[in-house]
């Protein structure tokens, strides 16, 4: 806190600088690091992140008009840009501010209708297109700055982490699922986050895991998950499950066993999706389909064995997940594969997979107590060696979600 204390101060500065005036709220959200359970938060699954002490800041005031002013400290090139309560659409020159008109656009959606315009100005040190969520943390820093600044007391935080979702979905044409937001919004300190994302019930696990650390290596490979294969992933799995509900309808194969027909593919056990799975003639379909169903369970294992301080289970859990989401899902890349690789083949590794929308970005270890500088030396040379690129380390520490600072 002492850091974020720091940083504040400095940003209070800029403000001043930017506006002439004080800042009259400040708040912010952090980014995250999903341990296990990938591609099943639009599937109506379980996933199972952590809040990291990377985030945004927003500092905010109000103005006695209706413009937005919005300056980020990350990209100083681009000054002050200018937009309007009454002109909140997506353009192509957005830039970041497509997420700040975003969350408003979505609050205003919802009856949190902003009163007059503001100056924020913003600064993050989540790395961009690390698959750590450098977006969600962005937005909703912004539902808690106009939450603060406008007194919306009835918008809760899981309601600011839907609010931005929306804001992803609609405005920014991002088909993502709730997880990034959510757990941004609702992250504890100490504690992982199992979140039922069909119900959006879930439970704080404390990560008190005895001889083990989580270490993030970031393989220096961006990701643009809007322009990527993301959204051709959720329509594939939508298909799946559009043909499956059809085929129990009709009876050519059995409900499962909740006698009610699923709403996402998360719902299938893995032996309900096996008995059902005649009706995937498309192999890639399939794949798709068994990812999201197989990623599920093990999600809802890993979080269990973690409970118990069960790291080899979990160590196992995660290969098996990078497996599925390399051959299955086929959102890896090869630098991520051969980072893995790297780690995995570490006798004080327990597991690692990548983790995140795919096509490059982070990727999540566990490794034994005591060999973080082993780890980060010997899997910095070889994956530098075997791919040009110098990967960046973070320390895995669940951190505390949204807050006024």
């Amino acid at each position: 806190m002492e850091n974020i204390r720091e940083k504040l101060a400095e940003l209070k500065n800029k403000y001043r600088e930017i506006y002439g005036n004080e800042a009259e709220a400040s708040v912010f959200a952090p980014g995250r690091v999903n341990l296990i359970g990938e591609h099943t938060d639009y599937n109506g699954g379980y996933v199972f992140p952590c809040a990291l002490s990377y985030g945004t800041f927003a500092l905010g005031r109000k103005r006695g008009d209706r413009k937005i002013r919005m300056y980020s400290d990350n990209v100083t090139r681009l000054g002050i840009m200018e937009s309007s309560l009454d002109d909140l659409k997506a353009y192509e020159n957005d830039h970041f501010t497509g997420y700040v008109k975003g969350v408003i656009w979505a609050a205003e959606e919802a009856g949190f209708v902003c009163s007059t315009g503001m100056d924020i100005l913003i600064w993050g040190d989540v790395p961009n297109g690390s698959g750590l969520s450098s977006s969600a943390a962005l937005e909703v820093s912004i539902g808690l700055l106009i939450k603060t600044m406008f007194s919306f007391d009835a918008m809760t935080q899981p309601q600011i982490a839907l609010l931005s979702q929306k804001a992803e979905n609609d405005f920014m044409g991002m088909q993502c699922g709730i997880m990034d937001q959510f757990i941004s919004a609702m992250g504890k300190d100490g504690h992982a986050l199992l979140l039922n994302t069909g119900t959006l019930q879930y439970q704080h696990i404390p990560l008190e895991i005895s001889g083990a650390e989580f270490v993030i290596v970031n393989s220096c490979v961006k990701h643009s998950l809007v322009g990527s294969a993301y959204n051709d992933r959720r329509n594939e799995c939508e298909t799946a499950l559009r043909l499956i509900r059809e085929a129990m309808q009709d009876g050519r194969i059995a409900m499962p066993a909740s006698g009610k027909l699923p709403e996402g593919l998360c719902e299938l056990t893995p032996a309900e999706f096996e008995a059902a799975a005649g009706v995937l003639q498309d192999q890639i379909l399939y794949a798709r389909a068994k990812h999201a169903v197989y990623e599920n369970d093990r999600t809802i294992r890993a979080a269990e064995a973690l409970s118990h301080g069960d790291t080899e289970l979990f160590g196992k859990l995660m290969r098996e997940s990078h497996a599925s989401m390399r051959d299955l899902y086929e959102v890896s890349c090869e630098e991520m594969d051969i980072l893995t690789d790297i780690a995995n083949a570490k006798d004080y590794v327990l597991g690692a997979r990548m983790t995140g929308g795919g096509f490059g970005g982070c990727s999540v270890n566990l490794i034994r107590k005591g060999y973080a500088e082993q780890f980060r030396k010997e899997v910095g040379e070889e994956y530098t060696a075997k791919t040009g690129k110098k990967p960046l380390f973070y320390a895995g520490i669940p951190c505390e979600g949204a807050r006024r600072v």
